[in-house]
């Protein structure tokens, strides 16, 4: 995850702090100082890092805070506010104006993953607002970017309009009048990638704008750019009038400097992050909890929203009844497996934990092969296999791991985990007990 190195390095700074009693003014600025070189380190802009230092330091060293019982921890508050308050201080939702169809225009350099997150944004918006997307292709230069539009928009459900290497502006264009004919309530354009110094590719998408107006202008940085995201965002925003950002790749093992000078340097907001490869890999920017993730204190809404998201309702309520009646089979097994798959890498989950230092994970290695794995197992078995796994025998187990190439240790492995799982489960509703009474206890998490 991006920020890594800045947050480890940060939370060492009020580390240090926290294990003084009573604070000078001379260990408020050195500890000022270290923050402000761990932000450079981060690629931050100079001017951005300075001025979020300067007016840190002042809060820091009022007798306020100096002469508090708790001075580390009101350094630490301070900086979460101004942190916030850097990236934006509250999230900024998407506009899609009083025009129907709703215009959104992605534009940004080569590479920063507009095609994509053009898809994931149908994809998101679909979902969470209920909009009825068309992707638009105006991307004439990149070979098989329209092909690629096409991939992303039929994982995501959302037809595609092109016409090959004909004029983006008149494409753009004809695109809106054929969603508007479709009854489509919303739609994307994928721009071709320009460097902000290409005159001419500057134009164009300037005539695009024009040409469709758009309720958002959204610029997709890509978190590694680094300090020439300020010049990146400054000129997208003096030829296009940018309404927000999209920071992407921050899931990369980068110092994502962008996403925290960008909203200084421009004013305009970040609304959306990219947090991975999958299509669903998409969250709305919250610069509160964004603050928090860097300075340790974990993301706990974000890790709720994912898994309120990843868990289906309906086969919440199923499985409880099941694990009151003691009915919990392979097949409920494998559900949890994929639906925890869903939230994202078990890194990021980790991440959002408060007090998880997420740079300790690095040495950690989680094998993500082991989920699919476990899938090949238990979709080696019949079906009645999976509902009785009592029947396994070695005979039946030999198959199994013929079936789903793997060994019989990790059939037997699987088993053992499986009812290791199913006597944790006994444990809750007070059938591990003799006399237990059924349906007394109450489960974690609301079961």
């Amino acid at each position: 995850m991006a920020f890594e190195g800045l947050s480890s390095k940060l939370q060492n700074v009020f580390k240090k702090l926290g294990g003084k009693g009573k604070l000078s003014e001379k260990e408020v600025r050195e500890a000022m100082r270290e923050v402000k070189l761990a932000l450079l380190e981060a690629d931050v802009n100079f001017a951005v890092v300075k001025n979020f230092v300067n007016k840190v330091t002042e809060r820091a060293v009022g007798s306020e805070v100096l002469e508090s019982l708790t001075p580390a921890q009101q350094v630490i508050k301070i900086v979460n506010e101004e942190l916030t308050a850097l990236m934006g201080g509250t999230g900024s939702k998407i506009e899609f104006g009083s025009k129907s169809p709703s215009v959104i225009l992605l534009a940004g350099l080569q590479g920063a993953g507009k095609t994509t997150m053009a898809g994931k944004l149908a994809g998101y918006l679909s979902k969470q607002y209920g909009k009825s997307p068309m992707l638009v292709a105006c991307d004439i230069y990149r070979p098989a970017a329209i092909d690629q539009l096409k991939v992303v928009g039929s994982k995501v459900g959302v037809p595609v309009f092109e016409r090959g290497q004909a004029d983006p502006v008149e494409t753009a264009k004809l695109g809106v009048e054929e969603a508007r004919r479709q009854l489509k309530d919303l739609v994307i354009i994928d721009t071709a990638g320009r460097l902000h110094i290409d005159e001419g590719m500057m134009d164009e998408i300037a005539a695009i704008r024009d040409a469709v107006q758009p309720a958002e202008i959204l610029l997709t940085i890509d978190a590694m750019t680094g300090q020439d995201a300020v010049n990146v965002a400054k000129a997208f925003n003096e030829k296009l009038e940018l309404t927000g950002v999209i920071v992407t790749k921050l899931d990369g093992d980068t110092r994502g400097g962008a996403a925290l000078s960008v909203k200084a340097v421009t004013g305009k907001p970040i609304k959306f992050s990219g947090t991975g490869e999958k299509l669903t890999d998409i969250e709305p920017f919250h610069p509160d909890r964004m603050a928090s993730r860097i300075l340790g204190m974990g993301d706990m809404l974000t890790l709720i929203e994912k898994a309120q998201s990843a868990f289906d309702e309906k086969k919440a309520v199923e499985l409880e009844a099941k694990l009151r009646n003691d009915e919990f089979t392979l097949e409920d097994f494998l559900d949890q497996f994929e639906q925890m798959k869903s939230m994202g890498s078990m890194q990021d989950i980790m991440g959002m934990i408060p007090g998880m230092d997420a740079s300790k994970l690095g040495n950690i290695e989680i094998d993500e092969k082991q989920v699919a794995r476990t899938q090949a197992i238990i979709k080696s078995m019949t079906p009645k296999e999976r509902r009785k796994p009592d029947i396994l025998n070695a005979s039946r187990r030999r198959r199994i791991a013929r079936g789903s190439g793997t060994t019989i240790q990790e059939v037997n492995r699987l088993i053992n985990q499986f009812e290791a799982t199913r006597k944790m489960m006994r444990q809750f509703t007070g059938k591990g007990k003799k006399g237990g009474k059924k349906g007394k206890r109450r489960f974690p998490f609301g079961f």
